[in-house]
């Protein structure tokens, strides 16, 4: 199934049933009263986050949405049904917002969590409210309100810990495949990576964390370039990201250093807040470097990037390196936990 990480539908919630005029009429009591019921309310329509889905995919046929409208108020002062209220499924993690008004809705982060976006309308009075010492005949009743319609834009927000940034073929997916039982597309040239990829790292009983991988981000990205930033949202609640960097570049004379720049570059151009998230340095590709040259490899690209932070060097196709970075990375998730409380 295609990836779809972004859906417009509309939505309409049922308007309220009318309420009734009417009188009692019965034998031998000619003049009995009114006794009009009032309408129904309308049905609502929610969201609610399902851990069963991870795409928008449904969204692509199945784009209107409406609740049922409420019943009318009938005589002998009945009531009219409420309309049946309608709950669609989302992927958890997903965003909702007002096209018109490009107001955020709701967030919807936990499994089972609802949402109302659409508000069905009030049924009517009917005409028995109206009665009074001076007015016992009344022939007037209320009718029921509009329902809300909508036009939303859902957004798919990965949930995750740990993002992974950098250029295509850096090797992101095949750190993915290392730490993780997802199996993301890995291949011997860029652009592989076309939609987002998920991953559990379990470090140790009862210790685990997430990681999102995204397409590969090249020069120019935030005018459009390659797969542009479109997929970047899904690092939007990352705790941490692993900047993740091809070693391998050395032996054809790139300019590492400028490479990651770039690509904070587009970082910022997308999000001032992303780009300030805290971001570790993963030198990949250890495999192609004999082991007493590492730490000058990766000191180099450090001083020529004026870097301070956690820097690792790590091979994702041997898995040299790879252990004592996620167990570094669940030490700083844990201790940010522990700020929190």
């Amino acid at each position: 199934m295609k990836f779809v990480d972004e859906a417009r539908i509309r939505v309409g919630a049922g308007d309220g049933g009318n309420g009734c005029v009417s009188f009692r009429r019965e034998k031998y009591i000619p003049y009995g009263g009114p006794d009009g019921g009032d309408g129904g309310n309308g049905g609502s329509v929610w969201l609610e986050a399902d851990p069963g889905l991870n795409t928008l995919a449904d969204f692509r046929h199945a784009r209107h949405y409406a609740a049922e409208r409420g019943h009318n108020g009938q005589g002998r002062q009945m009531a009219g049904r409420a309309g049946e209220s309608i709950v669609i499924p989302v992927p958890v993690g997903t965003l909702v917002r007002d096209v018109d008004t490009d107001e955020a809705i709701g967030d919807l982060t936990r499994p089972g969590q609802r949402l109302c976006v659409a508000e069905g309308g009030r049924g009517g009075l009917g005409n028995v409210h109206f009665k009074s010492s001076t007015n016992r005949a009344p022939r007037q009743s209320v009718p029921g309100t509009p329902g809300e319609k909508r036009q939303l834009t859902l957004e798919l927000q990965l949930l995750a810990d740990i993002g992974l940034l950098g250029t295509p073929n850096a090797g992101k997916s095949t750190f993915l495949r290392a730490v993780s039982a997802a199996r993301p597309r890995v291949a011997d040239y860029p652009f592989t990576t076309l939609y987002p990829g998920l991953g559990v790292v379990r470090v140790g009983p009862g210790s685990s964390f997430t990681v999102a991988d995204i397409p590969g981000l090249i020069e120019g990205a935030a005018e459009g370039a390659g797969l542009g930033i479109r997929f970047l949202r899904h690092l939007s609640r990352t705790r941490l990201l692993l900047h993740v960097v091809d070693a391998a570049g050395l032996y054809d004379e790139r300019d590492l250093a400028r490479e990651v720049s770039s690509v904070v570059g587009e970082l910022a151009a997308y999000s001032e807040t992303l780009a300030s998230r805290e971001r570790w340095l993963v030198l990949n590709k250890a495999d192609l470097f004999p082991e007493d040259e590492r730490a000058r490899v990766l000191d180099e690209l450090k001083a020529s990037l004026g870097w301070s932070g956690p820097a690792f060097f790590v091979s994702a196709e041997t898995g040299d390196g790879v252990r004592s970075l996620c167990q570094a990375v669940m030490q700083r998730l844990q201790a940010m936990d522990e700020d929190q409380q």
